[in-house]
């Protein structure tokens, strides 16, 4: 295996990487801070992507097909959060739909499976063409670098605002955040759209680097998004306990995500189980915390016992 391949790649992994994260930090938003499992982001993400490209073969800027992916997101999340809230529907459920629904609609966004973009033909942001030899400003690893620390930047200060605090306290515990008079069904809304329009983001600068939007590109999404999650909380959990930090530490755990997943290409493994291995990495850490519980446990019943005795 010549070393030379994988090094020659590392700064599209890193790259793509940037793109995903973006995508994690939404999942972040609702598995983390609103404690609720969102399946919508499988479908939102092809959205961004389908909305984005569609939009730029109509013609449109480049930034204002951006911004009209990220509205498309922010819908969906609004749609989710409706299911949930108005309608009852339990979340995870409320996402399956939104993500059902979703795939009839990105088909008639693109009017078929799939829409390339020529990076010739069209001024895109990021591209595969942009990551070597080309001025550092315009190189897609700088660019998407940017695009994040402005997203920290303003999220941070969003969660710190008196909404931004509502929702937080509604996923810590929401009886709670009721009973200090918090709209806990707003909250669930506008952060089920918060994250979806974070999603639908990365999806539009995702189409881009890849040059197509496709149907299929959503697909599994969100276990790249809950394993960037976890290996930044594994990582770097006991150094990062600012809110910001921690959606950086979300950032780093997908640039880890696709240097990983890179090496085992470079490895010539079967390509074919790199998804069974993205779901065997983060079933192993989920469920390390509920080992140190069950580990915990006897040692801490034993003690009481003797105590007793």
């Amino acid at each position: 295996m010549d070393i030379t391949t994988l090094v020659n790649a590392l700064p599209g992994a890193v790259a793509q990487g940037l793109i995903w994260a973006i995508m994690a930090i939404g999942v972040y938003i609702t598995y983390r801070v609103l404690d609720i499992a969102d399946l919508t982001v499988d479908g939102t993400l092809c959205t961004g992507g389908a909305v984005c490209v569609v939009c730029m073969l109509a013609g449109c800027n480049v930034w204002l097909s951006i911004l009209a992916a990220t509205c498309a997101g922010l819908l969906a999340g609004f749609v989710t959060g409706i299911f949930h809230t108005f309608m009852g529907i339990q979340p995870i459920l409320a996402g399956i739909l939104t993500q059902l629904a979703l795939w009839s609609v990105n088909l008639k966004i693109m009017g078929k499976a799939n829409q390339a973009i020529n990076v010739d033909k069209f001024d895109l942001l990021v591209s595969l063409r942009y990551i070597k030899d080309v001025p550092f400003y315009q190189n897609t690893i700088f660019v998407v670098a940017i695009v994040i620390a402005v997203l920290i930047a303003l999220l941070y200060w969003f969660f710190g605002t008196e909404l931004g605090c509502g929702i937080r306290a509604t996923g810590c515990n929401a009886n709670m955040a009721r009973a200090q008079g918090i709209n806990t069904n707003l909250n669930k809304v506008i952060g089920l759209m918060v994250s979806n329009g974070l999603v639908a983001l990365s999806g539009a600068l995702l189409a881009q680097y890849q040059g197509f939007a496709d149907i299929n590109m959503g697909r599994g999404s969100i276990v790249i998004g809950l394993a960037a999650v976890i290996i930044g909380e594994a990582l770097l959990s006991r150094v990062f306990h600012n809110f910001a930090l921690k959606l950086l530490s979300v950032a780093v755990g997908s640039i880890v995500y696709y240097l990983v997943y890179q090496v085992v290409i470079w490895c010539k493994v079967d390509t074919d189980l790199l998804k069974a291995f993205s779901a065997v990495v983060v079933a192993i850490f989920l469920a390390v915390p509920y080992w140190k519980r069950q580990f915990t446990k006897p040692t801490v019943a034993a003690k009481g016992g003797e105590k007793n005795a």
